[in-house]
């Protein structure tokens, strides 16, 4: 599912315009981005959480040319954790 097909259901379901809900999705998603850019984490009970984290520098390998080294510069990278009640139902989804 795509974000246009997302919007799709939640305005079915709510019974609200395509496009309020396309722009409910881009402000959805907007302000986690814009929370985990400030170092906030995003959580939602049951859903998950998202996060910004640190990937530290270190050294790698030029794909190119194994035998040469290269340094990778620290990156803050997204990071989500599934909660309980999506762990669960992914989980018992066969049943």
């Amino acid at each position: 599912m795509n974000k246009f097909q997302l919007a799709e259901r939640i305005a079915d379901k709510v019974g609200i315009s395509k496009k309020a809900a396309e722009q409910a999705v881009e402000v959805f998603l907007g302000t986690v981005i814009k929370a985990m850019k400030n170092g906030d984490k995003v959580s939602l009970t049951g859903f998950g959480t998202f996060e910004a984290r640190v990937r530290h520098a270190r050294t790698g390998v030029n794909p190119q040319n194994p035998s040469e080294k290269i340094q990778m510069p620290e990156i803050l990278v997204p990071k989500f954790k599934a909660g309980k009640t999506l762990k669960d139902t992914l989980k018992n989804r066969g049943e």
